[in-house]
């Protein structure tokens, strides 16, 4: 017999017939036991010479047919009955025997001080990862989605082993079982059966587990889940002294996201546009990818469970936190889903970041990040559940985002490794990585059949494909541009040719029209001040953006130099911002100037030597003079150089 769980006699909460009350005769060592079966209970959970709570379903001349379950029933004998009985009497019965035919025989008992105890069925549990068509199971897990259809009540139930769709059907669009919600955890029977390429239950019986039931099924749950979430034991493409701290920290992010996919929870990353942030993007989509098709009987689970998007602004905007949160409430709403993880790449670090993050906290969303620009701990460790980033380990942005999420996608899925050994050293190249490490990335990839020109070309082709995708995803073009997760090389090298080319032409083209029109000054520092009104002078609404464009004219200034240089692009309301050798402070700055300009509206921020900012269109004069007499103070700083240090030979 299965194990029985001790409770008053009495009333039952379910339809079970209603036991006789404890009789107080004898010492409690003394008393017999008469067991209470649950009505799911079979004969499992029965043993010969048991005593059970039964009840009259049937009178025929050689004696009574008893239920003591829904599903076990049998006879008692004439001869071994003490009375008469009608249909709806209640007895106790003695199990005698279990024949081979199934059929069951009992014998009337009339024990003289009893206790009853409760017995809850105890099905054999089938694992989700090996469910076969056409078997009958039963299986225990946690309720991650509960979706109505205009038919059957889907419920995603998950067994650390993987989650399957369960179909209930009450009728045509009435949600069955309408006590169980999200998080609970439940005994689903029924049969396996293929649906649209994958395999969903269909539902005989569904019951959410409670009381100790309810703990142990969620300890053997959680015990499971954080066993499959250890992440693989893989060391560093490149032996890096600077990268073992921060690599502990990656096992850890990992772990936090394979059990995100394995509890069913959905994620949703947001990324910097342009190769750096691409470069970690695309891999760890790659692998989480892989880890929810695994995971999954559903075949389309990765299309609705993984969002890669975009972010235009060096920090996380409320324009952009709005349209997460609408969305993953949306989806939450018309699919039962939880709420999704956001994971911020190459973004996420700093105060700026704060206001969003915040309004995700009204709902319980959980955020991780990993990014390499200057963070704020102070500020944003309270809302983070997971923060990667080398300043908290004494080192700096020379470690780029790129290079720490291929590690973050071996730790989830190193099967991935060959297919991602050219991307650090495209993430190093694109964000010009003075990093010592950079020989060897650039090695490993030359290894893998990419020249150094090769790697330069698949960063420009990714920053091109960034801005004409703007907002959207791009998911085939930039997994092909970067060839990772693209099945046709040649069209990858086609690709990348293409784009490149149009890159440079474009940015050549912008550079001719804006140079003659750049302000320089030498500030008292001995930096190299330039000035652009990339609005008034530059070609608009095309490649290269603003941003882009002051960043292509800063590097050009800074090779042409060898000194530090800061160079401002602004628009109408807009001031871009970027340093090489000087430590601008740009958070401090803007609140500096609101302090100063309160009418300026200033808002905006970045990192040491990468920002924007936005004011009121009629304080631009104002709002420019005063950055320009702060920067003119600013500290220069070698270590803040972004001048890449690999050599051309």
């Amino acid at each position: 017999m299965s194990e029985h769980t001790a409770g008053d006699s009495g009333m039952r909460d379910d339809s079970s017939p209603e036991p006789d009350a404890v009789r107080a005769e004898g010492k409690p060592e003394d008393r017999d036991v008469v067991y209470d079966l649950a009505p799911d209970c079979t004969l499992e959970d029965v043993e010969t010479d048991a005593l059970y709570h039964a009840a009259v379903n049937g009178v025929v001349e050689y004696g009574v047919f008893v239920d003591v379950s829904d599903a076990v029933s049998g006879l008692v004998h004439e001869s071994n009955l003490e009375g008469e009985y009608a249909v709806g009497d209640r007895l106790i019965v003695r199990l005698t025997e279990v024949k081979e035919n199934g059929d069951v025989a009992f014998d009337e008992a009339s024990p003289g001080g009893y206790t009853t105890e409760t017995v809850e069925h105890e099905p054999t549990i089938s694992r989700v990862r090996g469910l076969v068509p056409g078997d009958e199971v039963t299986v225990e897990g946690e309720v991650v989605q509960t979706k109505q259809t205009g038919g059957p009540t889907i419920f995603g139930v998950a067994d650390a082993s993987g989650v399957v769709s369960c179909a209930a059907f009450e009728e045509a669009g009435v949600r069955a079982y309408p006590g169980i919600e999200v998080g609970d955890m439940v005994h689903v029977s029924g049969t396996v059966e293929t649906r649209e390429g994958g395999l969903q239950l269909e539902v005989d019986s569904l019951k959410g587990l409670s009381g100790e039931r309810e703990t142990e099924a969620r300890d053997r749950f959680e015990a499971v889940l954080e066993e499959r979430a250890e992440p693989a034991d893989v060391d560093p493409l490149v032996e890096w002294e600077a990268f073992e701290s921060i690599h502990d920290d990656l096992r850890e992010l990992a772990r936090l996201l394979r059990r995100t996919v394995l509890s069913g929870r959905p994620i949703r990353v947001r990324h910097h546009a342009d190769g750096d942030g691409m470069c970690a993007a695309i891999p760890v989509q790659l692998a989480l990818e892989r880890l929810v098709r695994e995971v999954h009987e559903d075949p389309d689970a990765s299309q609705h469970l993984f969002k890669r998007l975009p972010s235009k602004a060096p920090y996380y905007e409320m324009e952009d936190v709005t349209r997460d949160l609408n969305f993953a409430l949306e989806g939450r709403a018309r699919h039962g889903r939880k709420l999704p993880l956001l994971l911020m790449l190459d973004n996420g670090s700093t105060e700026e970041d704060v206001p969003a993050y915040e309004n995700l906290t009204h709902y319980d969303i959980p955020i991780a990040v990993v990014d390499h620009h200057h963070p704020d701990p102070e500020a944003v460790a309270p809302l983070l559940d997971a923060h990667v980033n080398p300043y908290l380990h004494g080192e700096d942005y020379r470690v780029t985002t790129g290079m720490m999420c291929v590690e973050l996608a071996r730790l989830i899925d190193p099967s991935l490794t060959e297919e991602l050994e050219h991307v650090p050293a495209v993430a190093g190249l694109s964000d010009r990585s003075k990093a010592e490490a950079m020989d060897e990335y650039v090695d490993l990839a030359a290894e893998a059949g990419y020249g150094k020109d090769d790697l330069l070309d698949i960063g420009e082709a990714l920053d091109y494909a960034a801005h004409w995708l703007r907002y959207s995803e791009g998911k085939t073009l930039v997994n092909d541009a970067l060839n990772v997760g693209c099945d046709d090389p040649e069209r990858h090298e086609e690709l990348v040719e293409f784009l490149s080319e149009r890159a440079e032409r474009d940015v050549d083209r912008q550079l001719e029209a804006v140079d003659e029109h750049v302000e320089h000054e030498r500030l008292a520092s001995g930096a190299h001040l330039y000035r652009i009104d990339v609005d008034e002078y530059a070609h608009r609404f095309t490649y290269p953006a603003p941003g882009k464009t002051t960043g292509e004219l800063h590097d050009t200034r800074v090779q042409e130099t060898g000194d530090p240089v800061i160079t401002i692009g602004y628009g109408p309301d807009f001031a871009v911002l970027r340093s090489d050798g000087v430590r601008l402070d740009i958070p401090t700055m803007v609140t500096e100037l609101n302090e100063e300009l309160p009418e300026a509206g200033v808002s905006g921020g970045g990192h040491l030597v990468v920002g924007s900012i936005k004011f009121v269109k009629g304080r631009r004069e104002a709002v420019i003079d005063a950055l320009v007499e702060k920067m003119a103070d600013a500290e220069i700083d070698e270590a803040l150089s972004s001048t890449a240090v690999i050599d051309d030979d």
